[in-house]
């Protein structure tokens, strides 16, 4: 199977770029590059892996619904810059209704 080409100009003009002489000369064989190694790619047989959308097991990323408990909520609060009865106070960011 001969090795794809896809021609610098013709995705520069859909990507809306100007390319120059000199940029189209360097970016041509890079481009022909990655497309010889995504034909690699396709040459592989892949039938015995399963699919999946990590390539490492993903454990752990939602941690527990629970405060953390380690500090005082009086050492918390103390950096507030408004508090009242234990809670801080935040500036109102809704419109009346």
């Amino acid at each position: 199977m001969p090795q794809p080409h896809i021609d610098v100009r013709y995705v520069a003009n859909l990507a809306r770029l100007e390319l120059s002489d000199a940029e189209v000369a360097t970016f041509q064989p890079q481009l022909d590059a990655i497309l010889g190694h995504v034909e690699t790619l396709t040459k592989l047989d892949v039938d015995d892996i399963e699919a999946s959308a990590h390539a490492a097991p993903v454990f752990g990323r939602m941690r527990p619904d629970e405060p953390h408990t380690s500090l005082p909520l009086s050492a918390v609060l103390q950096n507030a810059p408004d508090q009242f009865q234990g809670q801080f106070r935040v500036p109102k960011v809704v419109a009346d209704a």
